[in-house]
């Protein structure tokens, strides 16, 4: 992926760093990563946990790049598959120079081990209170010294990621905690996942806003083959879910659910390649598959 943007900076020595973004789901972790990158590269549905991989997100101005870890949300595993998901957790955590603890403003419900966690890290540690767009100034204070009473953040920054309030400020932030040295990747990529891992995400997406309750929860999304033509890219994929009852209500009757989600799911893609697309959708079962390790691996949550 291509960034053609280009941001001047004063003359400063170069810095370059790794950034862990972690938090409760759906607190706006995606959310906020897209609008400091400054473009759409991680999934954002209203609903929580939709993020199941370590999205890798590259900002890079002339004198500064860094690299953004969005992890899945802090969560009790119940199965493998959230057990998987929490281990990008930790890496992040490991690799991370910065971390960024996300929070909404008005909820101060943590679990105490989030906290725990924290203490053991040797990093700065910037608390983000998000969606200040939703609440008030003193509440959005309150929430900040509440959990600055059960942690000591280095600094807190209050951002609304969907109207872009407060990021200029935050990436100035992050810039003046960055350790010195050279970029880690081009100045032109804004990620390092191929094409398909994104085309992936952007069905799975779409799982989620047509889908209810507990059903995209079951679902990922195999990408079997990828053909870049001349004309138009050919993709055929697969609708991976957790038992067979769930393969006919994502096709739905005479197959009208499965193509909408085919329909829907096209056209962003098309944005997001910006070319014509073919996508050929299978929905295969496979039982049990958030704890099978070996499928696991195979969709890419190793």
């Amino acid at each position: 992926m291509k960034d053609s943007r280009s941001t001047s900076m004063s003359d400063h020595p170069h810095k370059s760093g790794y950034v862990a973004i972690v938090g409760k789901p759906n607190v706006g972790k995606s959310t906020l990563m897209n609008a400091l990158i400054g473009a759409k590269i991680s999934i954002t549905t209203h609903k929580p946990q939709t993020t199941r991989h370590q999205v890798v997100g590259i900002h890079s101005e002339e004198n500064a790049q860094f690299i953004f870890l969005d992890t899945p949300g802090i969560i009790s595993p119940r199965y493998q598959l959230q057990k998987n998901m929490m281990q990008f957790v930790e890496r992040a955590r490991q690799d991370a120079d910065i971390v960024l603890f996300i929070a909404e403003a008005g909820d101060d419900r943590y679990p105490n081990h989030a906290f725990e966690q924290l203490e053991m890290l040797d990093k700065p540690v910037l608390l983000i209170i998000n969606k200040i767009d939703t609440s008030s100034l003193e509440k959005e204070q309150n929430l900040a010294d509440r959990l600055n009473d059960r942690y000591e953040f280095d600094k807190v920054q209050f951002t609304s990621a969907t109207e872009n309030t407060g990021i200029r400020e935050l990436k100035e932030t992050i810039i003046s905690y960055l350790p010195e040295g050279p970029p880690f990747y081009p100045k032109d990529i804004i990620s390092k996942h191929p094409v398909r891992f994104f085309v992936s995400e952007i069905i799975r997406e779409q799982l989620f806003l047509q889908f209810h309750q507990e059903l995209p929860y079951s679902c990922t999304v195999n990408i079997v083959d990828y053909d870049e033509r001349e004309d138009l890219d050919y993709i055929d994929a697969d609708v991976v879910v957790n038992r067979k009852s769930q393969k006919g209500m994502i096709i739905g009757k005479k197959g009208k659910a499965i193509k909408k989600l085919g329909t829907n799911a096209r056209k962003v893609i098309e944005d997001f390649v910006g070319k014509k697309v073919y996508l050929d959708l299978h929905v295969k079962v496979r039982e049990k598959w958030r704890d099978n390790d070996g499928l696991l691996k195979q969709y890419g949550y190793r």
